[in-house]
């Protein structure tokens, strides 16, 4: 049988990245002695240069939630297309209610977003963009929403390359 530090070797693990926690939930569960309570923790990461992931970690401690939804995050790290120091185009997408529309501005304006979209783009290293969050404000469904954006960004050589045109 094998033991558990041999698998030690298939772990990503990274320390390039920032590490930031959007939100933290308690969750009580009503037992015969009283409450049990657990946590789950959204956690972020990014190197600020154009490499985000997010994980949503559950443990019966703040501080295992925290690790387990950092360690989460390290494996699901995304590659953004960026324009200079802004996204390539215009996006809208949805994850549950949470809508996200990501505009990209002109150098000088600035991170003009609120909340998690905020943690997600300033991570990933994004200086200009402007960024609305309409319907629900979950975080964990807002977070989910961002990243379905950022998938669904593509930058003008990714396109270039799928229609077969050379520069």
């Amino acid at each position: 049988m094998a033991r558990r530090d041999e698998f030690k070797n298939d772990e990503v693990v990274s320390h390039e990245y920032e590490e930031t926690i959007i939100s933290i939930n308690r969750c009580s569960k009503v037992v015969k002695g009283g409450r049990n309570f657990s946590f789950g923790a959204l956690v972020v990461v990014g190197n600020r240069n154009g490499k985000v992931g997010y994980g949503y970690g559950k443990a019966n401690e703040v501080a295992d939630a925290i690790r387990k939804g950092g360690e989460i995050a390290r494996k699901s790290v995304l590659d953004i297309p960026m324009n200079g120091v802004t996204i390539p185009h215009d996006v809208e997408t949805r994850f549950g209610g949470a809508k996200i529309l990501l505009r990209p501005a002109s150098t000088g304006t600035g991170l003009i977003a609120g909340g998690a979209i905020r943690s997600i783009l300033e991570l990933g290293g994004i200086h200009d963009v402007l960024a609305k969050s309409l319907g629900s404000n979950n975080p964990l469904n807002v977070a989910k929403a961002t990243f379905k954006a950022i998938e669904a960004l593509t930058s003008r050589d990714q396109i270039m390359a799928k229609r077969g045109i050379s520069k």
